[in-house]
């Protein structure tokens, strides 16, 4: 593997889009050294940076990460990431395929315009986990997001397909105009999930902290393809399992005609 330590963490931002295990496979530590990483408005070559060591495979192991590290896996197409640390806004944008497991908390916008792979965090993900960016039409659009902590505001916001599942609990307004895809939050969620959702299924394990009136209660129901999913996630690193029982269903949001469903453990 490619490894990097780094020295120091840094108040200032640093653009670390560059750091992707299949750009970085098989360059010299001599060419890794002189990579240019843009920390506030000045480019730092890597090797004052961080520590290298050169490898053949396509994965790159990151020590010493910090929550100013931004933009890390940025269109990642294949291999591994292994971020110890924090990583900071950004974490997987556009990534077409692999994974990337971070052993500690992601900043915003994590999985930003994810098209495939898979992103494991262990710890906390910030505001608009998997949601669209500024000025874009839709969110993530495919791949798998596992968070072992909680996750913040506005989770999977106008997503459109793709799998968020969250050990912890999600914040205020998950799912808000949701387009499709699937999001699991074990700890239930903040207000008004669901706002303007239109099609695709938000599973809680708790009740939240306040339900929109735009929603219909359909009553408990036990849904078929809530078993292939409950399937799917014991498959995942780290296993993870649905609620048990049946799942009070509501449809909505009736404000834009919806036909989106929060699925709620009693």
């Amino acid at each position: 593997a490619v490894r990097l330590r780094f020295k120091e963490a840094t108040t200032l931002p640093v653009d670390a889009r560059a750091l992707s295990p299949d750009r970085l496979a098989g360059k010299p530590e001599a060419e890794l050294a002189a990579l240019e990483l843009l920390v506030g408005n000045r480019r730092v070559p890597l090797g004052e940076l961080a520590e290298i060591t050169a490898g053949d495979a396509q994965e790159l192991v990151i020590e010493g990460s910090f929550a100013t590290l931004d933009r890390l896996g940025h269109g990642m197409a294949d291999g591994r990431l292994h971020i110890y640390g924090d990583a900071g806004a950004y974490l997987g944008q556009g990534m077409s395929g692999g994974r990337i497991e971070l052993f500690g908390s992601a900043g915003v916008y994590a999985a930003a315009q994810l098209r495939g792979g898979t992103i494991q965090i262990t710890a906390h993900a910030g505001d608009f986990l998997g949601a669209a960016l500024p000025g874009d039409a839709a969110g993530m659009e495919e791949g798998v997001v596992l968070v072992g902590g909680d996750a913040g505001d506005r989770v999977g916001e106008r997503m459109r397909r793709g799998l968020i599942a969250v050990r912890g609990r999600l914040g205020d307004l998950a799912a808000a105009r949701m387009i499709g895809g699937t999001i699991l939050g074990l700890g239930g969620c903040g207000v008004d999930p669901g706002y303007a959702m239109r099609r695709g299924s938000l599973i809680l394990g708790r009740a939240p902290d306040n339900l929109l009136a735009t929603f219909t209660d359909n009553g408990r129901n036990e849904l078929p393809w809530l078993r292939l999913l409950d399937r799917e996630l014991r498959g995942q690193e780290p296993p993870l399992a649905l609620p048990g029982g049946p799942l009070r269903r509501w449809t909505g949001c009736a404000s834009v005609g919806g036909k989106g469903e929060l699925l709620v453990a009693d």
